[in-house]
């Protein structure tokens, strides 16, 4: 098989006369990966997020939360600061995440179920679970 290449193996190297060598930088990159999926990498991304699901509370615990609403409205003129953990519904994908939200109450929106903070925060009643404060 060594045999099959011995006239061309010592030959110079072919240099164009019209054209110019190609610059290193150039030639790497005819062989550099591309995205023929444009978007694909963040869209694994995205799925690979995590998000929690939502949980369901049962009667005692919405009993709890509302009792805990009416000592925070009794004592909404002390300006208690609450810490209220509520749910965020993701944007994007199904799940969410919990977070918490400190301030206090301005009032309670019984048209739209929600309660309106002093900073302008509006939680929907039915997305919080928990709250805390010195009030309890």
């Amino acid at each position: 098989m060594a045999d099959n290449y011995k006239d061309i193996i010592n030959l110079p190297h072919h240099t164009s006369e019209t054209r110019q060598r190609m610059s290193q930088y150039n030639r790497a990159a005819q062989f550099s990966p591309f995205a023929a999926l444009t978007g694909y990498d963040e869209a694994v991304r995205e799925t690979a997020r995590y998000t929690e699901e939502k949980t369901e509370l049962d009667e005692y615990q919405i009993a709890v939360i509302n009792d805990k609403l009416n000592v925070a409205m009794e004592k909404k003129d002390q300006s208690p600061i609450l810490y209220i953990t509520c749910f965020k519904p993701d944007s994007r994908k199904k799940g969410g995440e919990y977070i918490t939200v400190a301030g206090t109450i301005r009032k309670i929106d019984e048209v739209n179920h929600s309660i309106v903070l002093s900073d302008g925060t509006s939680i929907p009643i039915q997305l919080i679970y928990d709250i805390d404060g010195d009030v309890f």
